[in-house]
């Protein structure tokens, strides 16, 4: 079996922030471009940095993200979130994709914020993407576990989808589930439930650490590198910074899907089949990074 790339002594949440945050010093002298055209993408997301390298095409119904040894990019969601069901179809970047990471995730703001990620961790031609996935709640991540996927994602578009409501949270493939985190605050674990979050995705140079744990370096020759989006939906609550209230009322809760949906038990057989023929790394079998065990939410996840 190929390497697992699992990041130990820098969190990928670090790394990607820090990135950004060099991104939007270095491409963006004002603030984030806000273009008032039609198209989904127009409509609900804006260009956060490296905007000169991302591209809103199709009258606004695809977005690439392109990335050079001058930077990245990325884009986020107008709106905020709190509960409901994301879904986006991605191509990941084609052939050498070494050092390069994809996101695509939820997350609040500050020290102590909440987090959904998937992160595909590119590789060197011939071998597979990592696609990693963690969650944070109040500022505690460390919940990682990572799969090879069973197609090649960078021949078409694949539909990667996040399930967040107040029961669980589930990552889905192709509308597969692939991970499942419960909400057992009744067993002292922090559940993201209370911080609204934004729709994040960015494609950024991580060789350092990314492919192999940074034995494999970008080859800058095959550069611009480019990941693209198309088909977003949203079925979720909007929350409203102004009134700091959600869309979705207390009745709501028990009448709208999203807001109530778990894994059947087909679902769960399905999941449990990814998970024994592609999870290649699981945190809570890590007995070097948790000595002591990695978590009371393992027992139920």
């Amino acid at each position: 079996m190929l390497q697992v790339d699992v990041l130990i002594s820098q969190s990928i949440f670090t790394a990607r922030r820090d990135q950004e945050r060099t991104g939007n010093q270095t491409i963006m002298s004002t603030s984030p471009t806000i273009v008032t055209a039609n198209g989904t993408f127009n409509q609900h997301f804006i260009l956060s940095w490296g905007e000169d390298h991302a591209r809103i095409l199709k009258d606004g119904e695809l977005l690439t993200l392109s990335l050079d040894k001058k930077s990245g990019s990325g884009f986020q969601s107008r709106k905020e979130l709190l509960f409901g069901k994301v879904d986006m179809q991605m191509k990941l970047v084609p052939g050498d994709s070494a050092g390069t990471v994809t996101t695509y995730y939820l997350s609040s703001h500050g020290d102590y914020h909440d987090e959904i990620d998937f992160e595909f961790l590119g590789n060197s031609s011939g071998n597979p993407y990592t696609l990693h996935t963690n969650v944070f709640s109040q500022g505690k991540g460390d919940r990682e576990q990572q799969f090879f996927l069973w197609f090649d994602p960078t021949k078409d578009f694949h539909t990667y989808s996040i399930l967040w409501n107040p029961k669980t949270i589930i990552w889905y493939v192709d509308n597969i589930p692939i991970r499942e985190f419960k909400n057992v605050e009744n067993l002292g674990v922090p559940f993201p439930k209370d911080q609204p979050m934004r729709i994040y995705s960015s494609l950024w140079n991580a060789e350092e650490w990314a492919t192999q744990h940074g034995l494999v370096k970008t080859n800058w020759a095959l550069a611009p590198f480019i990941a693209s989006y198309r088909n977003y939906s949203v079925d979720g609550c909007i929350w409203s910074r102004f009134t700091r209230t959600s869309s979705c009322s207390d009745p709501d809760f028990s009448k709208k899907p999203v807001l109530r949906m778990e894994l059947d038990r087909r679902s769960r057989e399905r999941m449990r089949r990814v998970q024994r023929d592609y999870k290649v790394y699981d945190y809570c079998n890590d007995k070097w990074r948790f000595p002591k065990g990695a978590g009371r939410e393992c027992t139920v996840n």
